[in-house]
């Protein structure tokens, strides 16, 4: 017989509320709900209609993804059948468009939210080009916010304009919302071609080497978060110590930004009802076509990484 819910929000039974959410969390899975349920109209705006994959965590259990709904989903969860390159086979994700499914999920202890670029029935337009910068190592924050500076004035030399946000992580994200003109191949060349110019820009900063060895120390501008790719939604929670967030910073405030300052424990009360992902976006913009083009001469970096580590492999076997 199934034990009685803690409580009961939108329909949706709660249940273990007092449970340790993750090893080094610094949170219960009741922090978890009720962070999700405090922002639940900022993090929808970047979920809704989207196929998403969340990382669930459930207790003394490693971590997962989790792409295709488990049969137990609610019938009032929407869902959408989507092809999967990779496992050859049709997935169904779900479209996290409300309230309730976001309850839903958080009960589940879905920690990370993965949202597409690309909304359910446009598959062809992504909605945004999208750079992850990582630097080197966690405590280099400041790498990567120069990094961020060098991409933006990349931009702005082709007549575009980003967003930027933590990533929860150790690095940053910069979206560039684009207009459902530019197709998927066009969208991921731009993307290359953009991480190659802030390279040429610093060398000596930033580089688009896939292959960690290669990278020297520097920031990676990882251009492969194009067509069918997730990226961690803007105020998702990400599985690491403290339990950070992604969260909106205005490019002004940039050098002041700390990751740590954004968690579960201390987003709403930064938030209160303002939504500063949506304000910073820029209005759709059309891809260059100088940029499409240069970015179609650029290999696909995790191709190129594939033939460089297999011709690397057989130097060592030779």
């Amino acid at each position: 017989m199934a034990s009685k819910p803690d409580e009961t929000r939108d329909g949706v039974p709660l249940t273990n509320l007092g449970q340790p959410l993750f090893d080094g969390a610094e949170a219960t899975k009741r922090d978890l709900v009720d962070y999700l349920d405090a922002v639940h109209e900022q993090i929808l705006g970047g979920l809704r209609d989207r196929p998403l994959s969340v990382i669930r965590v459930r207790p003394g259990q490693p971590a997962f993804m989790q792409k295709n709904v488990p049969k137990y989903t609610p019938d009032w969860v929407r869902t959408v059948p989507m092809w999967a390159e990779a496992s050859k086979r049709e997935v169904s994700y779900a479209l996290c468009n409300d309230r309730r499914t976001l309850l839903w999920f958080a009960n589940q202890r879905a920690v990370e939210y993965h949202p597409t670029l690309v909304r359910a029935g446009n598959w062809q337009h992504p909605t945004h080009l999208v750079l992850d910068l990582d630097p080197p190592l966690p405590d280099q924050f400041d790498l990567a916010v120069r990094a961020a500076e060098l991409v933006r004035q990349v931009l702005a030399e082709a007549g575009l304009a980003g967003a930027v946000k933590t990533s929860g992580a150790k690095g940053l994200h910069v979206f560039v919302p684009v207009d459902d003109q530019s197709t998927m191949e066009d969208l991921a060349a731009a993307t290359r071609a953009i991480a190659a110019r802030g390279e040429r820009l610093d060398p000596a900063l930033a580089t688009t080497a896939f292959i960690r060895e290669d990278r020297d120390g520097k920031v990676f501008l990882d251009s492969t978060r194009a067509g069918g790719a997730t990226v961690a939604s803007a105020y998702s929670p990400r599985l690491r110590p403290g339990t950070p967030v992604s969260f909106p910073v205005g490019w002004e405030d940039l050098d002041a930004a700390s990751p740590g300052d954004f968690t579960i424990h201390t987003v709403p009360g930064l938030l209160g009802d303002r939504d500063p992902w949506a304000d910073q976006m820029p209005s759709p913009q059309r891809l260059p076509d100088d940029l499409v083009e240069e970015g179609r001469a650029i290999p696909i970096a995790r191709v190129q990484a594939m033939h460089e580590g297999k011709r690397r492999a057989r130097a060592r076997r030779e």
